[in-house]
């Protein structure tokens, strides 16, 4: 931890002599003369250490956004005293600062423990992480921020013929003298799948932002930069190739490795976080469905249901008797079936209830759906030897 020194010079002396001002978490001995100062700090002790875990979380654009929808989502509403300050808090987890930064901010931060915890898309983990192993990925599937790292190059030219990886390292055109010219704001991937890949006579240019009027403007051959939908490569001229794309990205919550076993309380705060995330993305796409069925007993219900190849459920359906009242006694002449559905299946589910006298069908959004145990966390656990 580096020291910030103050020097005070005074107006009255010639040089000859000045005051130092230290943090007062430095216990110092400090002697002054004309040519030299000697500053011996002391280690901060347990109590002088930062207690208080830290999470990171982009401060702009809509990496943002989504990270602050998704956090809300599961319950975890981030709150700002100021909009204008670079800290906040979540009111359902004690002892937690949240710290909007840059993504590529947040990685390094992580790296230097000045964070423990971060969220940002896995392109910037693997660009600024560079396989650090103080590093560690919680969760590798957010679900959003999704995207790819391509190299493309121009549709016109001497590229119009060229689609692949492999064509484009057989071209004649590059040399030590003239090599191809890569622009890209990842360039430490960008060589790593360059070398693995076996291309030679590659110079990578830098630059963040507007890549795509690189090639058009003469100043690189190609690029490699974030692809969603491809429109903008598109719009200005440009096509990926077979065999182009670095890697595929969506936001990942990553930690210190050394935090998470040795500052008091991350643990239990990175299982909570881990078990809103787990249940609510697990939710996600799913419906519960409710219908009643007419049935002797619920081991015949249970039978009709499963014949159907969509009616499973989770674990298996949920059945229990439905009760009314005829001719003053209580009867049980239905049951109701509780399952849940992905989407993408509810229309055919709901048919198939049908077949077998389902009536009375309800359908609600499901929102989490926890496990007995987060397999995530077992994973956690498992990797830091706990």
């Amino acid at each position: 931890m580096a020291a910030v020194l103050e020097l005070h010079a005074s107006p009255r002396v010639h040089g000859s002599s000045f005051s130092l001002v230290l943090p007062r978490r430095f216990r110092s001995s400090i002697s002054c003369c004309s040519n030299d100062v000697a500053v011996r700090p002391l280690v901060l002790t347990d109590a002088e250490q930062r207690s208080v875990v830290r999470l990171g979380l982009p401060s702009k654009g809509r990496m943002a956004e989504e990270t602050l929808d998704l956090l809300k989502a599961c319950q975890l509403t981030v709150k700002q005293v100021n909009p204008r300050q670079y800290v906040a808090f979540i009111p359902q987890l004690s002892n937690l600062e949240v710290w909007f930064q840059r993504p590529n901010d947040i990685v390094r931060k992580l790296q230097s423990g000045d964070l423990d915890l971060g969220i940002v898309g896995f392109d910037t983990y693997c660009e600024y992480g560079r396989g650090n192993e103080d590093l560690m990925i919680i969760h590798d599937e957010l679900g959003y921020g999704h995207c790819r790292l391509s190299l493309a190059i121009p549709r016109y030219g001497i590229f119009e013929n060229i689609n692949s990886l492999k064509e484009l390292a057989q071209m004649p055109h590059w040399t030590d003298e003239r090599p191809l010219r890569i622009v890209t704001g990842f360039t430490y991937l960008g060589r790593k799948f360059m070398e693995e890949k076996g291309l030679k006579h590659v110079r990578f240019l830098t630059a963040d932002g507007a890549l795509e009027a690189s090639p058009a403007m003469g100043i690189a051959d190609a690029i490699v930069d974030l692809v969603s939908s491809g429109t903008t490569l598109r719009e200005n001229n440009l096509k990926e190739i077979e065999d182009g794309v670095l890697l595929e990205s969506q936001g990942v919550l990553i930690a210190n490795k050394k935090s998470l076993i040795q500052r008091k309380g991350l643990l239990d705060i990175t299982h909570e976080i881990l078990e809103r995330l787990e249940a609510h993305l697990r939710a996600a796409g799913q419906f519960t469905v409710i219908a009643n069925m007419r049935g002797n007993n619920a081991q015949e219900v249970a039978d009709r249901v499963l014949s159907q190849p969509s009616l499973s459920g989770l674990q298996g359906p949920t059945i229990s008797p439905v009760y009314c009242k005829r001719n003053g006694k209580v009867t049980v002449d239905y049951y109701a079936i509780v399952i849940c559905v992905p989407q993408k299946a509810l229309y055919k589910s709901v048919q198939q209830l049908r077949s077998i006298s389902g009536s009375g069908v309800l359908v609600s959004n499901l929102t989490y759906i926890f496990e007995e145990e987060t397999p995530r966390w077992r994973k956690l656990l498992s990797e830091l030897g706990l």
